[in-house]
């Protein structure tokens, strides 16, 4: 378990720069790829309090559980911390909540091609391997 936790350590990042979506207004032209971090860059240029709650949900979330479940697994960190790196996974969950929403919102645009990518799977199964990793430590 502490290897596949340490794996998500390198996973996370690659997740974040890999594309979640493909838009495009008409697909002719070529779609856009979008990432995390795309996604972030172009939300605090329009909307800083909306690019600071996903800035927390999508990076800082998981990331922050993932060390601190490391930091419990090598003895370092105080079982007590496991509820709250718990709440951490499921506020990263959220974030994959709400991609999945836009995608269907935009999808339901009548002008608006999007395509779902690998980026948005890899990052789905990191939060959901990090979920799965901090639920079978807690019934230790």
């Amino acid at each position: 378990m502490r290897a596949l936790n340490l794996a998500l350590l390198v996973l996370f990042p690659i997740a974040w720069f890999a594309p979640l979506m493909r838009a495009a207004l008409l697909p002719i032209f070529g779609m856009d790829e979008i990432s995390v971090i795309t996604g972030l860059q172009s939300l605090w240029a329009s909307d800083a309090a909306l690019a600071l709650l996903v800035t927390f949900l999508a990076i800082f979330a998981p990331y922050a559980k993932t060390i601190g479940l490391a930091l419990l697994q090598f003895g370092l960190l105080s079982p007590r911390a496991l509820p709250a790196l718990h709440v951490l996974g499921k506020l990263a969950m959220a974030d994959v909540f709400l991609i999945a929403l836009y995608i269907v919102i935009a999808k339901g645009a009548g002008h608006v091609t999007v395509e779902t990518a690998w980026g948005l799977y890899l990052f789905t199964a990191c939060i959901l391997a990090s979920l799965a990793l901090s639920w079978a430590d807690r019934r230790v």
